[in-house]
C-alpha cells in the first residue's frame, strides 16, 4: 500500500482538477436525460405520437445508452479512458444539435440514440477514470462528484428549459431564428458539450489503462505527478501485480476460471445496477412535468417543481460527497432503500385517490401536496444513496482485471432496466393507474433492503488492487 508520505508528495489539485474535467461528463450525463422533461407535450404534437410513441420517444435515448455502456466499458480497455470519453463528447455535440434540428420521429429517434451512446459511454467512463486516479482514502468524496454533475446537469436542464418556455410564452411558441422554443432547449446542450471535449484534451489517459498496455513510461510519468516520485513507483508496482501477465483484459476474466460462473462480485454489480433503476427514480425525471400536472399545477409551475427537485437532489448529494469516506457505502445504501421505501409507499396511497379527469388526464386532488412532498422526500433518499453510491461502487469494486468488462456488463443492464422502465411506464399508467404503477416501484425498493444487507459489502478506503473479486 501506498506509505503514510502520500499526503505530502500527491499533486491533489492535479487529482480533483482532472476529476472536475472528467464530470462534466457526468453534467452531459444529466442534461441530455432530463432535457425530454418538459418537451414531452411538444413532441407528442411536433410528431402526432400516441402514449406509445412518445414512451418510445423518451426511452430512445435509453436504448443507445445500453448500447454505449456496453461497448464503452471494453472499447476503453482496448483504446484508453480518455480517446472513447472525447468521442462522446462529438456524439453529445451531434445528438443536441439533431435533436433539436429533427422534422420527423425518425430523425429524432436517430439524433436521441446518438446521444444515448454518449451519455452511457459517460456514465461508466467518468467514474472508472475517477477512481483510477483518486486517492483511496478521499476516492469517495471525488467520485460523488460525479452524481452532482449529473444532477447539476438535470438542474440544468430543467431551469433552461422553464426560462426557454417562459421568454417564448410556452415550450411549443416560436422563439429565436423562427425555430419553437422546445428545439433551443436541446441545442443548449451543445455549449457543455464543447467545453468538455475541449478539457478532455488537457487531462492524462488512466495509469491503469496505460500499465494493462504495457505503457509503462507513461504511466509512470503519469503516477509520478499524481502522488509523488516514491509513492508512484510503489503504485505502479501494485498495478503490475493486480493484472493478469498472461494476457490482457477480456470479458472471459468474468468467469471463475475454477467454477466456470460469473465470480460474485459480477452478479453484485449486476444487481445493484438494475435495482437503482427499478426504484423509478426517472419515472419523476422524465416524467416529472406530467406528474405535477396530474397533481394540479400548471405546465409553467410543473416545470418549476422540476427545478426544486433538482435542487433537493444536488442537496442530498452534497451531504453524501462530505461524509461518504468516514460514513462508508454500505450504510448510505441501506438507509437510502428504507427511506425510498416508506416514501414510495406514500406515494402510493396518494396516487390510490387519483381520478381521471374528463379529458383523460389523473387528478390527484387533495392529495396532491403529499404526493408532492412525498415525491421529493423520495428523490432525496435517492440522492443521498442509491444516485452516487451505485455509480461510485461500479467504479470501485471489480478488480484492476474485469474493471471495464464488468462495467460493460452492469452498464448494459442498468441502462437495460432504466429503457425499460421509462418506456413502460405511459402503458402501465394507461393500463393500470398512477398506484398500481408505483407498486412495483416501491416493491424493488423493498427488495433492495434486503439485497444490501445480505450481499453488499464495504469498499471505503481499499485500494483498487486490493478488491476481491
Amino acid at each position: 500500500m501506498l506509505n503514510q508520505n502520500i499526503h505530502q508528495d500527491e499533486n491533489k489539485f492535479l487529482v480533483v482538477l482532472i476529476t472536475c474535467v472528467a464530470a462534466i461528463g457526468g453534467f452531459l450525463f444529466g442534461f441530455d436525460s432530463g432535457v425530454i422533461n418538459g418537451t414531452i407535450e411538444d413532441l407528442q404534437q411536433a410528431y402526432h405520437s400516441n402514449s406509445v410513441g412518445s414512451g418510445f420517444n423518451v426511452a430512445s435515448m435509453l436504448f443507445g445508452c445500453a448500447i454505449g455502456a456496453f461497448f464503452a466499458g471494453r472499447s476503453a480497455d482496448k483504446w484508453g479512458r480518455r480517446t472513447i470519453l472525447i468521442i462522446s463528447a462529438v456524439f453529445f455535440i451531434l445528438s443536441g444539435w439533431g435533436s433539436g434540428i429533427a422534422n420527423t420521429s425518425s430523425m429524432f429517434v436517430f439524433s436521441r440514440v446518438l446521444g444515448g451512446f454518449a451519455v452511457g459511454a459517460a456514465s461508466i467512463l467518468s467514474p472508472i477514470y475517477i477512481a483510477e486516479v483518486a486517492p483511496a482514502r478521499y476516492r469517495g468524496a471525488l467520485a460523488t462528484l460525479q452524481q452532482v454533475s449529473i444532477l447539476a446537469g438535470l438542474l440544468g436542464a430543467f431551469l433552461s428549459n422553464y426560462i426557454l418556455a417562459n421568454m417564448a410564452g410556452s415550450s411549443m411558441a416560436v422563439f429565436w431564428l423562427n425555430f419553437e422554443a422546445w428545439r433551443w432547449m436541446f441545442w443548449v446542450e451543445i455549449i457543455p458539450a464543447l467545453i468538455f471535449l475541449c478539457a478532455l484534451f488537457f487531462i492524462p489517459e488512466s495509469p491503469r489503462y496505460l500499465v494493462a498496455e504495457n505503457q509503462n513510461a507513461k504511466a509512470r510519468k503519469v503516477l509520478t505527478r499524481l502522488y509523488g516520485l516514491h509513492n508512484g513507483r510503489i503504485k505502479l508496482s501494485e498495478i503490475h501485480g493486480s493484472l493478469l501477465s498472461d494476457h490482457p483484459p477480456s470479458f472471459t476474466d468474468l468467469k471463475n476460471t475454477q467454477t466456470g460462473k460469473l465470480h460474485h462480485v459480477v452478479w453484485v454489480g449486476v444487481i445493484l445496477a438494475a435495482l437503482q433503476q427499478l426504484m423509478g427514480i426517472n419515472v419523476i425525471f422524465y416524467y416529472g412535468s406530467i406528474l405535477w400536472e396530474a397533481a394540479g399545477y400548471s405546465e409553467d409551475n410543473a416545470l418549476l417543481i422540476n427545478v426544486l427537485t433538482g435542487v433537493v437532489s444536488i442537496s442530498a448529494c452534497i451531504i453524501t460527497m462530505f461524509l461518504i469516506d468516514s460514513w462508508g457505502r454500505k450504510p448510505f445504501l441501506l438507509l437510502g432503500s428504507i427511506g425510498m421505501s416508506i416514501t414510495l409507499l406514500l406515494m402510493v396511497y396518494a396516487f390510490s385517490h387519483a381520478n381521471m379527469g374528463a379529458n383523460g388526464d389523473w387528478q390527484l386532488g387533495d392529495f396532491g401536496l403529499l404526493a408532492l412532498i412525498s415525491a421529493n422526500a423520495y428523490v432525496f433518499f435517492f440522492n443521498i444513496s442509491w444516485g452516487p453510491i451505485m455509480w461510485i461502487m461500479l467504479g470501485e469494486m471489480f478488480p484492476n482485471q474485469i474493471r471495464g468488462s464488468g462495467l460493460a456488463v452492469a452498464g448494459l443492464i442498468q441502462w437495460g432496466a432504466n429503457f425499460c422502465v421509462t418506456i413502460s411506464f405511459p402503458l402501465l399508467l394507461a393500463l393500470l393507474g398512477l398506484a398500481a404503477t408505483y407498486s412495483v416501484y416501491a416493491i424493488s425498493a423493498l427488495v433492495s433492503i434486503v439485497f444490501v444487507i445480505f450481499y453488499v459489502y464495504e469498499t471505503r478506503g481499499k485500494e483498487l488492487e486490493s478488491m476481491p473479486y
